[in-house]
C-alpha cells in the first residue's frame, strides 16, 4: 500500500510498505478514507522527536472497516468508523476508568499509546491506504449512517475534537465563565468551539497567525495578537483586571515569541499570569520528557522553568496529559450528527495522500490559508476539490457553525 513515511527530518515520502493484517484475533482493518495532519506530527516532522526513520504516521484517522478477526463482535464490514489516536486495551485499570490515553498495556513500561507517533509504541499510523486497528470492538467508534455526508466533521472526532473539549474539562469551564487559551491552532480552536458550546461568557484566544485569528472571530471568541498586545495584559484589561476565571494551553513546548524565539515556558507561565487567583488550567500541548535538540537547557530534560511561586500564592489547579479520546468521542460524533456542531470550519485543504509530502511543508511553515488539512488516500491523481480557504471558513458559507 502507499503510505507517507518518515524519513528524517522534513523529509516526508510517499513510499510503498506492506498492506497491514488481521495479527490477533481482535484486530480489525480499516480502509482509510480521512487521515489529517496534526499539529503534534510536525515535531517529528521538525526532527524534534525520536521517531525511527521508516516509521509510517497519522494518528488521526477515519474510514471503512474492511475485515474484521474472529473474535470481534461489535464491527461488520462495511462500517464506517472513527479511529481515536489512542491504542487501547479497554481492560487495564487506567481503561476501566476511562482513562484511555493512559492504557497500560498497549506501550510498556509506559502509559499510553498511539498511532505513528515517536514513543507511544510500534503502531503505524494511518497516512496511509490501510490500517491496523487493535481491539477493534473497543478502539472504532461506528460512525452514523450520514458519515460520509458529514465525513470531513467526523474525521475531527480521531483527535482534536475531544482533546480541545478535554483542555475545557480539565480547566474545569462552567456557563457564564471567562476563559483564556493559549493557541489559535486546530486544537486550540476546538478549545475555543467547545468552550463557547458549554456556555462561556467570553472566550480569549491568544495567537498571532491572522487566518487562524479570523476563525477564532468568526466563531464568535476573542482573538487576541500578541503581536500587537501584551497577552497577559490584554487579558488582564479585557476581564476588568481580574484575569480569566480558566485557561487553556494549546501549544505546548515548541512555543516561540514574536521574535522566533523559541522558549517552553512561556504559554505556561503567560497562563499562570492570566488566570484569576483560584482559577484552573487545562494543558493539551505536547511537553516531553526529552528534547536534546532544543535550544533551552532545561528542555533538553524535559524541565521548564515555572512559576510555581506564583501558581502556589494564587491557588491555582492544573491538569495536563494526553487526551482521553473515548471519554468524548461518542457524545461529540451525536453532536455533529445532530448539527449541533461542526468542526470541519478548520479545515483548509483535502489532498491526496501524494500531497502529504508538500502538506507537510506547507502546514509547518504556517503558510496563510493552511489551518488544517485532511488527506484522502483513496484518491489518486491531482487535488479532489482541494478547499480554497474562502470554502474552509466555512463560517462564511453557514449560517452558523453551531446549530442551525
Amino acid at each position: 500500500m502507499k503510505a507517507l513515511v518518515y524519513m528524517g527530518p522534513r523529509d516526508i515520502r510517499v513510499e510503498d510498505v506492506p498492506d497491514p493484517t488481521i495479527e490477533e484475533p481482535t484486530d480489525v482493518l480499516v480502509q482509510i478514507t480521512s487521515t489529517n495532519i496534526c499539529g503534534s506530527d510536525l515535531h517529528m516532522y521538525e526532527g524534534r522527536t525520536n521517531v525511527e526513520r521508516g516509521k509510517v504516521l497519522g494518528h488521526e484517522n477515519l474510514g471503512e472497516v474492511i475485515e474484521v478477526g474472529a473474535a470481534v463482535r461489535l464491527l461488520r464490514v462495511g462500517d464506517m468508523v472513527s479511529v481515536p489516536f489512542n491504542v487501547s486495551c479497554g481492560f487495564c485499570e487506567n481503561c476501566e476508568r476511562g482513562l484511555t490515553g493512559a492504557c497500560l498495556l498497549m506501550n510498556p513500561p509506559h502509559a499510553g499509546a498511539a498511532y505513528g507517533y515517536a514513543g507511544m509504541g510500534p503502531y503505524h499510523g494511518g497516512q496511509a491506504e490501510y490500517l491496523r486497528v487493535p481491539y477493534g470492538d473497543f478502539n472504532c467508534l461506528r460512525l452514523p449512517e450520514d458519515a460520509r455526508d458529514k465525513e470531513s466533521d467526523y474525521a475531527m472526532l480521531a483527535d482534536i475534537f475531544p482533546t480541545g473539549y478535554e483542555a475545557t474539562e480539565r480547566a474545569c469551564v462552567k456557563p457564564g465563565d471567562s476563559v483564556v487559551i493559549y493557541g489559535a491552532g486546530p486544537v486550540g480552536l476546538m478549545a475555543a468551539y467547545s468552550a463557547t458550546m458549554g456556555g462561556a461568557a467570553q472566550v480569549l484566544v491568544v495567537d498571532r497567525v491572522l487566518p487562524r485569528l479570523a476563525l477564532v472571530e468568526k466563531i464568535g471568541c476573542i482573538p487576541v495578537d500578541d503581536t500587537m498586545y501584551s497577552p497577559v495584559e490584554r487579558v488582564l484589561e479585557l476581564t476588568d483586571g481580574k484575569g480569566a476565571d480558566c485557561g487553556c494551553e494549546c501549544v505546548g513546548y515548541q512555543a516561540h515569541d514574536t521574535e522566533g524565539h523559541e522558549h517552553p515556558n512561556m504559554t505556561m507561565n503567560n497562563l499562570v499570569a492570566s488566570v484569576r487567583p483560584t482559577g484552573s488550567i487545562g494543558v493539551v500541548g505536547v511537553f516531553t520528557p526529552v528534547d536534546p535538540k532544543s535550544p533551552d537547557k532545561l528542555e533538553k530534560h524535559g524541565q521548564i522553568a515555572f512559576d510555581m511561586g506564583r501558581f502556589f500564592m494564587k491557588g491555582l489547579s492544573m491538569r495536563s496529559g494526553q487526551a482521553n479520546v473515548k471519554q468524548y468521542n461518542r457524545r461529540l460524533m451525536e453532536l455533529i450528527h445532530q448539527g449541533k456542531a461542526r468542526p470541519s470550519f478548520v479545515v483548509s485543504h483535502e489532498l491526496p495522500l501524494s500531497d502529504g509530502p508538500d502538506a507537510y511543508k506547507h502546514f509547518d511553515t504556517r503558510v496563510d490559508g493552511w489551518t488544517k488539512v485532511i488527506l484522502k488516500p483513496q484518491v489518486a491523481g491531482g487535488p479532489r476539490g482541494v478547499r480554497a480557504m474562502e470554502e474552509a471558513v466555512e463560517v462564511e458559507a453557514r449560517e452558523s457553525v453551531y446549530a442551525s
